[in-house]
């Protein structure tokens, strides 16, 4: 049996030094959206099962606790990601005809760790951009994306660049089911030549070639100019290139510390994403640390498609790649009703300062920390003197 203080697999407490990092880079990530002009939203924790998995695909499906309500009997669903609870409130309660620049910070949880040490309740961050079919609202999500990084203090990022349509034009016109289509992403993903020859037997013998040379189309910005070479000549796919040479360039002059490749053989999230997507590393992660790109179909469950671009990130596991904290200088203060004590202690801190009062009878504080000075009284004065006090 079980003890009863046990918490479920990948499911953990957040304790309070790394609580403190985890809320000051929230802060930091919503200031920083909030420079840009978002405007931040707080859905939900869970919804109806059918607007939460809307347009998402089967893999959000797997990843979605399920319950059922007891006031209507219907199912619902604890989110596992927010992105489609935003563009529910692009469409239905803001409804507005322009752009919108919406952001998030919250828990979801996943039924499913995405790897050995991951947590199935990450804190997601996010940032969506409604209204703008055009490059340039991708442009800013990369931006914002890259900002966020450097507000957590992070370098030597690699972003990672491909594009949905270029697979899906590959594909066009040839009949393809459900299982079939996610097995031709899956030996995309994996680069598994032998496997990708048997699930595309019978396809037609350029739609066989296009999807044999995405296997190596990954690398350097020359990999855009081999895939005008050995992919076949369609005008989505010459648009989808296009686009990718535009945001490589944007990023190699607007962050030149930021590594640039593409994998355009990558198709994660096919069902999800409709154009450019990207995803960023950086050492120390095992997986990408930010992933985005643009969703377009993401608002038509609701009925009303709108253009979206955005991206999301989990703050804890950003954190997790930020140096500790050195220990925070408190103020030591006696325990006391003085009435000039309290007025100082207030004003303390007020302008920042932590001021700790000692409680009677106690032992030492163990809050983690440094006393560097404490709060003494002279002549009926209370002022601040270095070291901790007694």
């Amino acid at each position: 049996m079980s003890s009863a203080w046990l918490l479920p697999e990948h499911i953990a407490d957040v304790l309070p030094a790394r609580a403190r990092q985890v809320e000051q880079l929230r802060r930091g990530l919503l200031d920083a959206a909030e420079s840009f002009g978002f405007e931040l939203v707080i859905p939900p924790m869970l919804e109806h099962i059918e607007s939460l998995l809307s347009g998402t695909g089967h893999s959000l499906d797997l990843q979605t606790f399920k319950l059922v309500d007891q006031l209507s009997g219907r199912t619902l669903g604890i989110r596992a990601d927010s992105t489609p609870q935003v563009a529910r409130i692009d469409a239905h309660l803001l409804n507005r005809s322009g752009v919108a620049r919406l952001c998030y910070c919250g828990p979801v949880l996943h039924t499913r760790a995405s790897g050995s040490g991951a947590t199935r309740e990450p804190l997601q961050f996010g940032a969506e951009i409604y209204g703008h079919a055009d490059i340039e609202a991708d442009l800013e999500i990369l931006d914002l994306a890259l900002e966020c990084l450097a507000v957590a203090g992070l370098e030597g990022a690699v972003l990672d660049l491909a594009d949905t349509r270029i697979v899906r034009a590959v594909l066009a016109g040839v009949p393809v089911d459900a299982a079939r289509l996610e097995a031709v992403h899956a030996a995309l993903a994996t680069k598994d030549a032998a496997e990708l020859a048997v699930v595309a037997r019978g396809f037609p013998v350029e739609t066989r070639q296009g999807l044999e040379a995405l296997l190596h189309l990954y690398g350097d910005a020359s990999v855009l100019d081999e895939a005008r070479r050995v992919l076949p000549q369609r005008a989505s796919i010459a648009t989808a290139l296009d686009a990718l040479k535009q945001l490589a360039a944007h990023v190699a002059q607007a962050h030149p510390s930021i590594g640039i490749g593409f994998d355009l053989a990558d198709s994660s999230g096919y069902a999800y994403y409709s154009g450019a997507r990207f995803a960023v590393y950086v050492d120390g992660a095992s997986d990408a640390i930010a992933r985005g790109g643009r969703y377009d179909e993401v608002g038509a469950i609701f009925g009303r498609t709108r253009p979206a671009v955005g991206f999301g990130l989990d703050v804890k596991e950003l954190v997790d790649l930020v140096p500790a904290e050195a220990p925070r200088r408190a103020v030591r203060a006696p325990w006391s009703n003085d009435a000039g004590l309290r007025s100082t202690v207030r004003q303390l801190r007020r302008r920042g300062e932590i001021v700790v009062r000692q409680l009677p009878g106690a032992g030492d504080d163990e809050s983690g920390l440094v006393f560097d000075r404490s709060l003494a009284a002279a002549h009926g004065q209370w002022s601040l003197q270095d070291g901790a006090g007694a």
